[in-house]
């Protein structure tokens, strides 16, 4: 295995998910739902290969990252990698998914 192949499949540390939560921040709700709901479900196994696929997803306009997560597109040129699909499928997935229960202790 390559050098750059376990960098991208490395656990994102504490401060690394605190920078993409941020990044992730959205000015329309529908997307911020989807995305509170894919950090509710995968952030303790999220990865810099996942950080990549996001991060590329949060530079689309909110209407057209909303037309992804709800496939009424997919992702195209540039966008198509195997980085933005899988997390597309990963944020699609958690809208099927019953959300997690956290303990409010």
């Amino acid at each position: 295995m390559s050098e750059n192949a376990l960098t991208a499949d490395a656990l994102l540390d504490e401060r690394a998910l605190s920078k993409l939560r941020w990044r992730c921040r959205r000015g329309l709700l529908e997307n911020d739902l989807f995305i509170a709901r894919f950090f509710a479900h995968f952030e303790p196994r999220l990865t810099q290969r996942h950080a990549q696929g996001l991060l590329a997803l949060m530079d689309l306009a909110d209407n057209d990252l909303l037309d992804l997560l709800l496939r009424r597109s997919e992702p195209h040129g540039a966008l198509d990698t195997p980085e933005v699909r899988e997390v597309l499928q990963m944020l699609r997935h958690t809208q099927t998914e019953p959300a997690p229960v956290t303990s409010s202790r």
